[in-house]
């Protein structure tokens, strides 16, 4: 199995400034995500970014970096940035891990690499995870995504779908326990909601095809870059993660969160 892990990492963030080099037990939070993702089966791991003091740092601990473009709007257009100035080939697959989850399993990167390697149809493949608290189905945060009997993604969405049809209308449930009496309802017992989680594997040819297809009317309407992929015709393959996923850092509290797991790691 061959395939390149890309880490897209930039300085600027809305709600934690300079993410991509907070500490975490004496390392950068990129390190931390770089040794991660070095746990897997890649054989290559870059890191993507438009700012010298990351790309400082990813040197420094020994790491391979490639410098892009600050004006891109968004973390698939990095990607594609990177795999050209490689010169990979179409069939080439790279995993996008995200900068911000130091805690990634190498088994979920291992499972979307394999995944796509092996469905010869699928130019990109992903995760999924059972949704078993009833108001993440509500949730607009918590992607649903909905799956064929093939394990191919006919549809994400904020929206809670699928939306059975003998539930009342959305307007007429007001409080946390309507949804909780309707998901523990009996018939529901065959219904499976599922929450997209957001590690991707690409082919490459795919990845120079996105970046060239104008924003598509389900990608404008949810805000999901997945959408103009399935609207231009991309197979997407979509599994249940192998393991949990844990989630990433977004806010201060979150980083603590780590800090502590880590130290606590550190003092065992």
């Amino acid at each position: 199995m061959s395939f390149t892990i890309i880490i897209p990492s930039r300085f600027g963030s809305t709600r934690l400034a300079g993410k991509a080099l907070l500490d975490i037990a004496g390392k950068p939070m990129v390190q931390r995500v770089y040794e991660q993702s070095c746990l897997s089966k890649a054989n290559e791991v870059l890191v993507a970014t438009d700012d010298q003091r990351i790309a400082e740092v990813v040197t420094d601990f020994g790491g391979q970096v490639v410098m892009t473009s600050a004006d891109h709007p968004s973390g698939t257009d990095r990607l594609q940035e990177v795999v050209s100035k490689k010169n990979y080939d179409d069939n080439h697959v790279v995993v996008n891990v995200q900068g911000d989850e130091p805690l990634i399993p190498p088994a979920v990167i291992n499972q979307v690499a394999e995944n796509l390697l092996s469905q010869a149809n699928a130019g990109i493949s992903t995760l999924c995870e059972r949704i078993t608290a009833p108001l993440d189905i509500l949730n607009p945060n918590a992607v649903k995504v909905v799956r064929n009997q093939k394990g191919f993604a006919q549809l994400f969405s904020r929206s809670p779908v699928p939306w059975l049809r003998s539930w009342p209308p959305l307007n007429s449930i007001t409080t946390n326990s309507d949804i909780a009496e309707l998901y523990a309802l009996p018939e529901n017992e065959t219904i499976q909601w599922h929450r997209h989680i957001g590690i991707y594997a690409y082919r490459v040819e795919v990845l120079n095809q996105f970046v060239a297809w104008p924003m598509s009317p389900g990608e404008q309407a949810e805000s999901l870059e997945q959408l103009r992929a399935l609207d231009n015709g991309v197979e997407i393959h979509c599994e249940e993660a192998c393991v949990s996923l844990p989630s990433g850092i977004d806010t201060i509290d979150d980083l603590e969160r780590v800090r502590a797991l880590f130290n606590a790691d550190k003092s065992s």
